[in-house]
Parts: structure tokens; sequence; C-alpha cells
């Protein structure tokens, strides 16, 4: 007997069943249109994870992981955690959520972590590494789950929302910094 499976991902699953939603009269175009903090939050998904996937597809993540390699080969101890803990950082501007981010990244960056750290501070540099995610909500209007929402409510503008998020992002990468100093 022949098993067939057949797989169709999330995002053509979702604006299917919205088209068909429409076509059938279900719903109407104009409620869609009505309801644009909650279609602004599909589309902003629909396409940023769709972004991450493609980033792995490419081959961008074996990029970063050889490339980073070699960059990061010449590098103190402490100059190498600092940046690739500012590469964490700012690598999760390509990321629909910190789930992704961490999914896609964490592993990428313990290899080439064990690769220059010795073995006795990788768990300070994971804590330190992971320490950066909190703030991965607060730096783009999509890096996390609630922050479409948030965005899509419309309280704060696009604009101000990527200003403050570079700024507070800057703000809680100080204490990180630090303690790459001192317990490093």
């Amino acid at each position: 007997m022949i098993k067939l499976t057949l797989f169709i991902g999330g995002v053509i699953t979702a604006i299917s069943i919205v088209s068909i939603m429409i076509l059938s009269g279900i719903i109407t175009w104009d409620d869609l249109l009505s309801d644009k903090a909650a279609f602004n939050v599909f589309i902003w998904f629909a396409t940023l994870v769709a972004l991450a996937d493609g980033l792995k597809k490419v081959g961008i993540l074996d990029f970063i992981g050889k490339n980073s390699q070699s960059m990061l080969a010449d590098l103190s101890l402490t100059s190498l955690i600092i940046a690739l803990i500012l590469l964490f950082y700012v690598l999760h501007y390509f990321f629909a959520s910190t789930t992704a981010h961490v999914t896609a990244l964490v592993p990428l960056f313990m290899v080439i972590a064990s690769t220059f750290i010795p073995a006795d501070q990788l768990l300070t540099f994971t804590i330190l590494l992971a320490g950066s995610l909190g703030v991965m909500g607060i730096i783009t209007p999509y890096g996390t789950g609630p922050s479409p929402i948030w965005y899509g409510a419309g309280y704060i503008s696009q604009g101000k929302w990527w200003a403050l998020g570079a700024i507070f992002g800057l703000i809680y990468l100080i204490p990180i910094i630090i303690g790459v100093f001192i317990f490093m």
C-alpha cells in the first residue's frame, strides 16, 4: 500500500481558508477591511515567517556560521563574546518571533561559541546570550507574538516604535555588555 503525504504550509492554508470564506460569502471583503488590526497581524506574520524560513532555505544561516567563525577568530575573548551577543541581537530583525529566532540561531551561535570560548565559560556565555532575548519584543513591531497586536491597535506609530525599540534595545544591552566584563 502506498501512503501519499501532502504538505501544505500554514501560510498557504490560512490564505486559502480566508479566500474560501470570502468567495463563499461567509465574510465579505468589507468585513476584512473593517478588522484591519487582525489582518495587519496576519500579513506581518505571514510575511516574516516566510522570510525566516527563506533565510534558512537559501543558506543564509550557514553563510553566517561559516563567515562569522573566520571573522571572529582573531578577537580577544571579551570582544568575541560582545560581537556574538550583538550579532545575535541584530539578527532578530529578520525573525517574526523570539521562538523562530531561538530555534534558528541558538544552535548556530552555540557551535560558534564552543569553537572559541573555553568550556568552563560556555554556560556564562549562554546565560548572557539568552539575556538579550528579553529585549526582542520591543525592538520591532513584529518581534514577538503580541507585538503586532499592540502595534496594530494604533497606539504608537511605526516610526516611533522603531525609534523607541532602538533606544530601549541599546539601554537593555548595556547591562548585558557590562555582564561580559564582570562574568567572563
